[in-house]
């Protein structure tokens, strides 16, 4: 009966952790695209090719992270129980990929900056007059 309900969480865990996962990275990096190009100043293979690396990793990270907090662990042997592992475990999740969205838009707006301040001309040191 245990091993049941177990199967039961984890047939409800998977495909909300990867749903999940699946619609935080494409408004994430949809929306980047924009970023990506102004980074690399309108060259569309290379922004487009980094968006995606991005992407990948992403996904990686995060099904890695889903799949690593897998474990389920019943002790009363009841639904309640299982609804409020599975509520945990959603809920931490979740929480993980808002901070992965957050670490990303750092990143892009990281890159934005710098490639501002790459396009800006070094201004010449004042001279000294004795």
């Amino acid at each position: 009966m245990e091993t049941t309900k177990i199967l039961i969480g984890y047939a409800v865990y998977v495909p909300i952790a990867l749903i999940l996962t699946l619609y935080v990275s494409k408004t994430l990096f949809r929306n980047s695209k924009i970023y990506m190009l102004d980074i690399f100043r309108g060259r569309e293979e290379i922004a487009y090719a980094t968006n995606k690396l991005f992407e990948t990793g992403f996904y990686l990270l995060n099904i890695g992270f889903a799949l690593m907090i897998l474990k389920i662990n019943l002790y009363d042997n009841n639904y309640q129980e299982l609804v409020e592992a599975l509520s945990y475990k959603i809920g931490s999740f979740s929480i993980y990929l808002g901070l992965m969205l957050f670490i990303n838009l750092y990143f892009f707006f990281r890159g934005k900056r710098k490639a501002k301040e790459q396009t800006r001309p070094i201004p010449e040191p004042p001279r000294f007059v004795a």
